[in-house]
C-alpha cells in the first residue's frame, strides 16, 4: 500500500512517542492501516548541540530547522513537535495546524537521595537546562548550585544516576508519554513553578494550503488546546520570548471561558512579576497579547535589560 502522510519527528524517544501517537490518533479517526503512514526521523540541530546552553547556540529554533526545511521541501508531510520548543515566528510557507490534547503541563522534580527541592542540603547540584527552570529554582532556593544539564529523558536520568547532579527537573508530560511517570519525586505546583508557555501540548505544523493533511488532521484537533495554545504563544511573541528569556505561561479552559496566568523573571531568581487575566476562549490570542502587555509595563523595560 502507498504511503499516504509522512510523520516527520525528531529521533528521541519522547519526540517519537509523541509521533506515534499522532499517527495513532490519525489511524482511529479515519480507520486506515499503519501501512498508511511513515514515521520519518529527522535529526536537528538541537539534538547534535549538547556542550552549550541553547540560549547561546541559536534558541528554541534548533529543535524545529531541519524538520521545517523537509516540511517546506515536500520531503514529510506533517511535522510533529513539543509545543513548547517552537517559536513564535514559524517559516514562511508553514502554519500550526492542530494541536493533540493537552497533556499534564506541571514539571516534575526528580530527586535522587531526597523526594522534594526543599529536602536538598544547601550547596546541592540541581541540572536543568531551561533558564525558566534555573531561575525558578533559584528562586524558590538561592543556596543550590544550578548546573547545565542538556540532553533528552534519558540522558538527564542518566547524568543523576551518575551523580552529575542530585536532582533536576522534567516534563511531567514528557515522563508520562514515555511511561516513566515513576521516576517523578515530586509534582511542582503550577502556581509555584509556572510551566514553559506550550508545555504539555503536542502540536502539528503544516504547509500552508496543504487541503489534504488539513482535512486529515481536523479530525484530531483539540479546540480547547488550540485556545490555550494560542494565548500562550501570544504571550511569548509579545514578549519575543525564546530560549533567552525566563518566561512562563499556562492557559486553561473552562466551559469557553479562558483564564490565563503569565510570569517573567530574572535568570538570577531575585525579580519577577506575574499577570492575570480572564475572559472568552475566543479571544485567546487577544488575551495573551493584553497580558504580555500588561506584564510589561509593570517591570519596565529596564528589567529586561541584561538577560543572557
Amino acid at each position: 500500500m502507498q504511503t499516504t502522510l509522512k510523520i516527520g519527528t525528531r529521533g528521541s524517544p519522547l519526540a517519537l512517542a509523541q509521533a506515534h501517537e499522532t499517527q495513532a490518533r490519525l489511524m482511529a479517526a479515519h480507520k486506515m492501516p499503519a501501512e498508511a503512514f511513515e514515521v520519518v526521523v529527522i535529526s536537528t540541530s538541537g539534538d547534535r548541540i549538547q556542550d552549550r546552553p541553547l540560549s547561546e547556540a541559536g534558541g528554541k529554533g534548533l529543535f524545529t530547522k531541519e524538520i521545517e526545511e523537509a516540511l517546506l521541501a515536500g520531503a514529510i508531510d506533517i511535522a510533529v513537535h513539543s509545543s513548547k520548543d517552537m517559536p513564535t515566528q514559524l517559516p514562511d510557507g508553514l502554519e500550526l495546524s492542530a494541536f493533540l490534547p493537552r497533556e499534564d503541563a506541571r514539571d516534575a522534580f526528580v530527586g535522587k537521595a531526597v523526594k522534594t527541592i526543599a529536602e536538598l542540603p544547601r550547596g546541592a547540584k540541581v541540572g536543568s537546562s531551561s533558564l525558566r527552570r534555573q531561575a525558578l529554582i533559584r528562586r524558590m532556593r538561592p543556596d543550590l548550585d544550578v548546573v547545565m544539564f542538556r540532553g533528552n529523558v534519558q540522558t538527564r536520568l542518566r547524568k543523576l544516576d551518575e551523580g552529575v547532579a542530585a536532582g533536576t527537573i522534567l516534563a511531567y508530560a514528557g515522563l508520562k508519554r514515555l511511561g516513566l511517570e515513576h521516576v517523578a519525586t515530586d509534582l511542582m505546583p503550577l502556581e509555584i513553578f509556572p510551566p514553559a508557555p506550550g508545555q504539555g501540548a503536542i502540536g502539528i505544523e503544516t504547509r500552508i494550503g496543504d487541503r489534504a493533511a488539513e482535512r486529515m488532521l481536523v479530525a484530531i484537533h483539540d479546540v480547547p488546546t488550540g485556545q490555550a495554545l494560542a494565548c500562550e504563544r501570544a504571550f511569548l511573541a509579545a514578549l519575543d520570548g525564546s530560549c533567552r528569556t525566563p518566561i512562563a505561561g499556562y492557559a486553561a479552559i473552562d466551559a469557553g471561558k479562558l483564564t490565563f496566568a503569565g510570569l517573567i523573571i530574572s535568570p538570577d531568581g531575585t525579580q519577577s512579576h506575574t499577570v492575570e487575566l480572564q475572559g472568552a476562549a475566543q479571544d485567546a490570542a487577544r488575551i495573551g497579547d493584553e497580558a504580555a502587555r500588561t506584564v510589561r509595563a509593570k517591570a519596565g523595560e529596564k528589567f529586561f535589560d541584561g538577560w543572557v
